[in-house]
């Protein structure tokens, strides 16, 4: 019989679609989940699978991979989109639907299947990883048969399939990256997120003292905290438990979606809220104003390429090799004060700064001649103030 591999995450939708494939479609079921932080239960998650007949399944640990090859470089281009968002979600899809296309190969499938809706951004993530690397149809039974979540409850109890947390108040996706919160109250965009909506980021109680963090950079991305090396993976988690206990990480705000509408995103990013913070303070010390003002630009193409779903656009790529070329000299120590659950940098330090103190002091030891810039600001407002000078004559001639 023909195979379908399933992206599966043993939720509610995608256990819908594994009884959708196998009696509307007649395909076995092959399914695949990918561990990129979720903290889930595989085991649970692999008997689900196996409960629902699918003909095989498959964990794969992709911890590690998602950090260096996603995490990393999304930390290089200070990724937020539209100012906010860190890219958890977005930045997985991609690697998810890498493995995915890795098993289907091996299993020589005749179909790629996932458990979108045609509301939001990952249906437009997983297609376009899945057609950038195969010519096999996609089949997405939440978005083609226009199914919401009643009517996916409904199918379930009709073909005896369980499901679990049916009634439960938020829909959350999570890995190491981010916490995405949406669904319930918070579908009303003046309501204030509860605190249990919170796993991660303390929201009540706080610690009356700051809480300090040194984070160095190597290369553009984090090696060690408070001068102690830590693996690409530990280093993102130890950040996420200290921050998110210092009340740092929380992101509410109005996201345009890739599908045209706007929605109430709510996240909890503790370790990205620092690591971008820090490392996008770094940068202004060890580029030069030239680099920082193109870099700018390029960050923000990044995370929007990012975000859409075009991980694969070959501009994507082409930006990337510009922002990791300019990342040898972004190595240092940044150090963060969190208190009250905000977050700002107090200091920073690197053997590539290009901060001369000698020169920038009021002091009277300072090496700057500041004689020498007087033509210099002649120069510089040169035709500006000749375009004034016209502009005055026009106006006194009327």
């Amino acid at each position: 019989m023909a195979k379908a591999v399933l992206a599966f995450s043993g939720g509610l939708d995608t256990t819908v679609v594994v009884k959708y494939l196998q009696d509307e479609h007649g395909l076995d079921v092959v399914t695949v989940t990918v561990d990129v932080g979720q903290g889930e239960d595989y085991e649970a998650v692999r008997e689900k699978s196996r409960a629902l007949g699918a003909v095989s399944h498959h964990t794969i640990d992709a911890r590690r991979e998602f950090v260096l090859g996603y995490i990393h470089p999304a930390i290089m281009a200070n990724a937020l989109y539209q100012g906010k968002y860190c890219l958890a979600t977005a930045l997985a899809r991609p690697l998810i639907a890498r493995k995915v296309l890795e098993v289907a190969r091996a299993e020589g499938a005749s179909a790629l299947a996932h458990g979108c809706s045609g509301k939001g951004n990952d249906q437009v993530r997983f297609d376009l990883a899945f057609m950038s690397g195969s010519d096999l149809p996609i089949l997405a039974p939440i978005r083609d048969k226009n199914l919401d979540r009643p009517a996916e409850i409904k199918y379930a109890a009709e073909h005896g399939v369980e499901v679990e947390n049916v009634a439960k108040r938020f829909s959350i996706d999570q890995n190491l990256w981010g916490r995405a919160i949406e669904g319930g109250v918070l579908e009303d965009p003046f309501t204030e997120p509860p605190s249990d909506a919170f796993i991660w980021t303390r929201t009540e109680d706080l610690p009356h003292n700051p809480t300090y963090l040194d984070i160095t950079f190597r290369g553009g991305v984090p090696v060690a905290v408070d001068g102690q090396e830590m693996g690409p993976v530990d280093i993102i988690l130890h950040l996420n438990r200290t921050a998110g206990e210092a009340g740092v990480g929380i992101v509410d705000h109005i996201e345009d979606r890739t599908v045209g509408l706007k929605s109430r995103e709510v996240y909890e990013t503790p370790g990205a809220v620092c690591l971008i913070e820090a490392h996008s303070d770094l940068e202004k010390m060890v580029h030069t104003i030239h680099q920082s003002r193109v870099k700018a630009a390029m960050d923000a193409e990044w995370a929007r390429l990012t975000y859409l779903g075009l991980w694969d656009e070959p501009l994507r790529r082409d930006i990337d090799a510009f922002i990791r070329n300019s990342q040898g000299v972004v190595s240092g120590t940044v150090r963060l004060r969190m208190q009250g659950g905000a977050v700002r940098v107090v200091g920073r330090r690197s053997d590539h700064s290009l901060y001369d103190q000698r020169s920038a002091t009021y002091g009277q030891d300072s090496t700057y001649d500041q004689r020498r810039a007087s033509g210099f600001v002649e120069l510089w407002g040169a035709q500006s103030a000749e375009a004034n000078r016209i502009l005055r004559k026009a106006e006194a001639e009327q």
